[in-house]
């Protein structure tokens, strides 16, 4: 605001409701950054009875001068709830003051864990800590989100897995460079190389010096004992207190083993120590940090179930090239394998998927001039139809197992068409009821088009090839045709 005295109040009228909002709290922090500093006093009330055989004991604070609070009051969000964990104001009291009973009442309170860090407050707390600077402020909550460490939900910071693993393997064995103390020591040591109180290079020295001692004493540490530390710093998060009393830590399924975190190739899980003797498996945590105990991790073989039609079992393992499901064969045959096509997910693979997929390619049935079979399948390139040599590629996975003739003969045409730069027959969709010329649908360079004699009629984008008639293609002809008599005329009529 230019000018103070135009209060909130005055300029309202002139502006739109998000404006008047707006140059409120514009106006408001402005006149705010102004005025006196608030003073709040930090106070303990003790209420005794008479008879001194009850106190009732608050914390709190008093305000003693409103200052700038007055006018606006920081730290709340637009739902009008503090954000931070500021304790609340008690009246102005003075000791021996007598007080006057004027209700009582017996409530049950409940205490809830501190709100979770907004971007806001999530800043304010490192300002507080003396982390960052403003420069590095947007970068860090970037970079948070980026990495997948946590992710915002209702606009607040939720812990992810792995955010949860780089934290716990960092304090375990990393402890002193995630202390806040020494990020702080650290800003400040880059402010007085700013100031050229300091010589970067010393400083750089002091810090790779006990930094790359400690990395190799960590690069020793034998992985099984890094995953015990782990286990003993997530133990209430991955291992929480039964119901029954017994060893959080105990295997379910087998009774015998020891529960302990490990890390597959799809993340964390939590598996059995027999393994492979059992190979109980379970997700690290939902997203609220609470294990989910029935279900089984992306990672690790998982027995998906039997063949109905051969007896074996069909099973879901990972390989040096990515997961894929196997089949057993009989004696000594060499077990059925297929890898997983990119983007399908590994946990939602069922029976049904795993057996339609080991039975690729598929014959789609035999063309009808050659009379050689249409396959369908699944290659490095993606899912994908063929038929003598000529490969055409599928939208989707799912279209594998439902193409049909039809579908497959026109992408078959196209990539031939597309070979030979020349469009190619489809299918003869009839004759033309006047003329008797045939009338055809073709594969084009630019696409599916019909043709009569001499005029060819394109495609309209949205249409099917598989549902064009006769009738259809007809209609789009005699259009071309006018069309172009249209176009003769007008360029007759120039030239004359």
């Amino acid at each position: 605001p230019t000018n103070p005295a135009l209060a909130p109040d005055a300029v309202r009228p002139f502006l739109e409701p998000k404006e008047a909002a707006l140059y409120e709290l514009i106006w408001k922090r402005a006149v705010a950054s102004q005025t006196a500093a608030a003073e709040l006093e930090q106070t303990k009330v003790v209420i005794a009875s008479r008879d001194g055989s009850l106190e009732l004991a608050a914390h709190g604070q008093v305000l003693r001068f409103p200052g700038f609070l007055r006018i606006y009051e920081e730290g709340r969000d637009e739902n009008g709830e503090d954000e931070g964990e500021e304790e609340g104001r008690l009246p102005a009291l003075v000791p021996e003051m007598a007080l006057r009973l004027v209700d009582a009442r017996a409530d049950r309170h409940t205490t809830k864990p501190p709100p979770r860090y907004t971007e806001a407050s999530l800043v304010k707390k490192l300002e507080e800590l003396g982390i960052g600077r403003p420069s590095t402020y947007a970068t860090i909550l970037s970079v948070l989100q980026e990495r997948n460490y946590v992710r915002l939900e209702k606009r607040r910071f939720v812990p992810e897995d792995k955010g949860r693993l780089v934290t716990a393997f960092l304090e375990s064995f990393f402890d002193r460079y995630v202390e806040y103390d020494f990020t702080a020591e650290l800003e400040e040591a880059l402010d007085a190389i700013s100031r050229g109180e300091k010589d970067w290079r010393q400083v750089l020295a002091d810090f790779w010096r006990d930094f790359s001692r400690r990395t190799e004493e960590v690069m020793n540490i034998r992985t099984s004992e890094i995953l015990e530390r782990l286990n003993d710093y997530l133990a209430p998060l991955l291992f929480p207190p039964r119901e029954d009393g017994g060893d959080p830590r105990a295997c379910p399924e087998c009774g015998r083993g020891r529960l302990s975190l490990k890390v597959g190739r799809f993340g964390a899980f939590i598996g059995c120590s027999r393994y492979p003797d059992c190979r109980y498996t379970r997700r690290f945590a939902d997203g609220n940090g609470v294990p989910a105990a029935e279900a089984e991790a992306e990672a690790g073989d998982r027995l998906l179930g039997t063949d109905p039609e051969t007896g074996r079992e069909i099973w879901l393992k990972t390989g040096r090239f990515g997961p894929y499901v196997e089949r057993a064969g009989e004696d000594s045959e060499k077990p059925v394998r297929a890898s997983l096509p990119k983007g399908v997910d590994p946990a939602a693979v069922d029976l049904d998927f795993a057996r339609r997929l080991l039975a690729l390619p598929r014959e789609i049935g035999r063309h009808p001039e050659t009379g050689e079979p249409v396959l369908a399948g699944i290659g490095r390139y993606g899912p994908y139809v063929a038929h003598q040599g000529v490969y055409a590629n599928l939208g989707d996975v799912e279209e594998v197992f439902t193409v049909g003739m039809n579908r497959a003969l026109q992408l078959l045409a196209e990539k031939a068409a597309r070979r030979s730069g020349r469009g190619g027959v489809i299918r003869v969709l009839g004759q033309d009821p006047e003329s008797g010329e045939p009338v055809e649908l073709r594969a084009g360079r630019y696409g599916p088009y019909v043709k009569r004699g001499r005029v060819n009629a394109s495609l309209p984008k949205n249409a099917d090839p598989d549902s064009i008639g006769l009738e259809d293609a007809l209609a789009l002809l005699e259009a071309k045709r006018r069309q172009a008599t249209s176009a003769g005329r007008r360029t007759g009529s120039r030239r004359g």
